[in-house]
């Protein structure tokens, strides 16, 4: 089945490399229906915008790493209730104060792989193990280490197919969308975070200057 599902991928990938994202994610519901989840960070929701005018019994995942901004949460907060499509919170297994207890404080600064991986990465996993295909909102522009990803791709990793709807799009691409759609945007974004993660790990910065200040780390380990 893997081997099925790893081929078509590499097909779709290269049949839809120029095409519009609104194309791209009709083909992943078509595909796989209710096999496909969305993943959203709660940056903005034109991934899930997007996904409401086509589907609304599609799942969006969120990880609630329990170190957000209260701006991201009520981002998701006001997601849930603009859009008609069922939204899940997952989070670690351990709170932070447990993860404390267990691993000392502020392990995002002396460890931020174990932290990230506890935090985002295992809940994601296990939120992701019922689908077949997940999407998410990753833009080449984002980062060099994103330069090469494509529109449909596989996941070795975790035996799925990934879909990148929105892989081509640039900043204004995605300021467009918001305009046009009023989409909801995270109020942080024009408070001079150009990229929002968790709170302790996250400061002001263009591109993604503000992540992981000084500890050497661009992403999380989630794509």
């Amino acid at each position: 089945m893997d081997a099925q599902l790893k081929a078509r991928a590499e097909q779709a990938g290269a049949e839809l490399a120029d095409a519009p994202a609104e194309e791209i994610l009709r083909w992943a519901i078509d595909e796989f229906g209710p096999k496909l989840v969305v993943a959203a960070s709660m940056a903005e929701a034109v991934l899930v915008d997007m996904l409401s005018r086509e589907r609304s019994d599609i799942p969006v995942v969120f990880i609630d790493t329990g170190y957000h901004f209260a701006e991201t949460l009520g981002t998701r907060d006001a997601v849930r209730h603009q859009y008609d499509l069922p939204l899940i919170s997952v989070g670690p297994q351990l709170t932070v104060a447990g993860q404390d207890a267990v691993y000392g404080p502020r392990l995002h600064e002396r460890d931020p792989d174990a932290c990230c991986r506890m935090r985002k990465i295992v809940p994601l996993d296990r939120a992701l193990a019922p689908y077949a295909a997940w999407a998410a909102g990753s833009r080449r522009s984002e980062t060099a280490g994103r330069k090469e990803i494509r529109v449909v791709d596989w996941d070795a990793r975790r035996g799925m197919v990934k879909v990148h709807p929105l892989a081509n799009w640039t900043d204004k691409d995605v300021a467009r969308y918001v305009e046009r759609h009023n989409v909801i945007v995270n109020p942080l974004l024009s408070d001079g975070y150009d990229s929002i993660g968790c709170g302790p790990c996250t400061q002001r910065g263009a591109g993604r200057d503000g992540r992981w200040t000084g500890l050497g780390k661009a992403e999380c380990g989630i794509h």
